[in-house]
């Protein structure tokens, strides 16, 4: 039974996990190797750490950028293969390199732990509410132990295979998400060019085959309305293309959609730097579409 977590990690997502496990019941600790981010989360009324100075836990959660930081936080800082107790639960919750996943969990179970890979999707919002969707890799008697803990920050969970499998299919995910950014954006810009208004056409596009939750939450919530707050950036995105592609690769996938999309991604005349957020890879094709429209008013006859 889980009672205690550690939450290594406190970015957007990993303070979010951290005080909605807290509001559930659980002792949280939340540790980050920088200090602003632990004393946020202290101010929050939760117990932190640094990395070198951990209490023991039942469980770790890690929310960290990619699987090269997983494995730095196991094999040395702060050293969870060494220093954690023998059997608590190790649940990466980023979305990392599968082939690299598969290693480091192996090492776990050498180690005398267990392992989960648990990539989550809602962003910031979803972290902070409970209600995440999580793919789950792993044995399904720790994910069953696991589970009261998963369910207290997920709205969904799905245990997709064996260790390495949740960050496959989450690699999966994004990359259709990314396409779908990009088709949407020129299927409104078509519509957009031909007269249609913008709203219009995602009513439509959402009432048939072609919709997705990019056509029904992306556009509406963050691109229509010019927020771009999603709290998901350019530069994980581009982070997630790229493991994709090389995942793709590695199994003789290469030279499909895939590839066209990374290239569009990573396309400079887009002129959005890492720290953007990654809805506004459709601006240029939208903006395109405004001025063509504009421009088609001033030429009208009064």
């Amino acid at each position: 039974m889980i009672k205690t977590v550690t939450v290594i990690g406190l970015g957007n997502m990993g303070r979010g996990m951290a005080m909605t496990l807290h509001r559930a019941g659980f002792a949280v600790q939340g540790s980050d190797i920088a200090t602003e981010a632990r004393e946020r989360l202290a101010a929050e009324g939760i117990a932190t750490a640094a990395p070198e100075a951990l209490a023991p836990s039942d469980a770790y959660l890690l929310s960290l950028p990619t699987s090269a930081q997983v494995r730095e936080v196991l094999e040395r800082c702060p050293g969870l293969l060494e220093r954690a107790p023998a059997g608590s639960l190790i649940i990466d919750t980023s979305t990392g390199d599968p082939a690299e996943s598969r290693q480091l969990a192996a090492k776990v179970a050498e180690a005398g732990l267990a392992w989960l890979d648990t990539p989550v999707s809602g962003g910031p919002s979803g972290a902070h509410s409970g209600q995440l969707g999580m793919l789950v890799g792993g044995e399904t008697a720790d994910l069953e132990r696991a589970r009261p803990l998963l369910e207290a920050m997920a709205a969904r969970i799905t245990h997709v295979g064996a260790a390495g499998s949740g960050h496959v299919v989450k690699l999966a995910n994004n990359y259709l998400c990314a396409a779908h950014l990009l088709t949407t954006a020129e299927a409104v810009a078509m519509a957009q060019r031909a007269g249609v208004d913008p709203e219009a056409c995602l009513n439509g596009l959402n009432s048939g085959s072609g919709r997705s939750a990019v056509s029904e939450v992306n556009f509406p919530r963050w691109i229509l309305s010019g927020g771009f707050d999603s709290g998901f950036t350019m530069g994980l995105m581009r982070k997630d293309l790229r493991l994709a592609q090389q995942a793709a690769r590695d199994l003789d996938l290469s030279g499909g959609l895939l590839e066209q999309v990374v290239e569009a991604w990573h396309d400079e005349r887009h002129g959005l730097d890492d720290a953007e957020d990654f809805n506004r890879i459709t601006a240029r094709l939208l903006e395109a579409a405004d001025r063509h429209a504009a421009s088609l008013e001033e030429e009208s006859p009064a």
